[in-house]
């Protein structure tokens, strides 16, 4: 079963309040979102870190009026996504919060949104990538 979150930031915030928007309202919400899991806490941490980052370069990088993002638990990732920007993802020499970004998840992605932007993606494993059986 999927649970998601979904949000909307429009053009009158700037990137650092879009940031602060999100990430209060997704610390609000993770805890609901993440009930049933264990080490819920450090699974949130990583998820808001992740989101903190995707919310700052697509705000600053914005290809349409509104920011939007969404969160999903599927049981075993938070699935993040945060659009839409105007350019593809930079590399992480040229933003370091990617490197965090990298480091916390899975996979990350982008795809082409509904406007005329990238909408970027990425998977944060609820179990941490250390800890899983191989």
């Amino acid at each position: 079963m999927e649970n998601s979150i979904e949000f909307r930031l429009g053009p009158e915030h700037t990137p650092a309040q879009s940031i602060r928007r999100a990430r209060g309202f997704a610390a609000m919400v993770l805890p609901a979102l993440l009930a049933d899991v264990p080490d819920a806490n450090v699974v949130k941490e990583a998820a808001l870190a992740v989101l903190t980052e995707l919310v700052d370069v697509t705000a600053r990088h914005r290809a349409s009026i509104d920011l939007s993002g969404r969160i999903s638990y599927d049981g075993e990732h938070v699935l993040i996504t945060v659009g839409e920007m105007d350019q593809p993802l930079p590399d992480s020499e040229e933003e370091p919060g990617l490197y965090l970004v990298r480091r916390l998840t899975d996979e990350i992605g982008q795809y082409r949104g509904d406007e005329t932007g990238y909408v970027t993606w990425t998977s944060v494993p609820v179990q941490p990538k250390t800890e899983r059986p191989k």
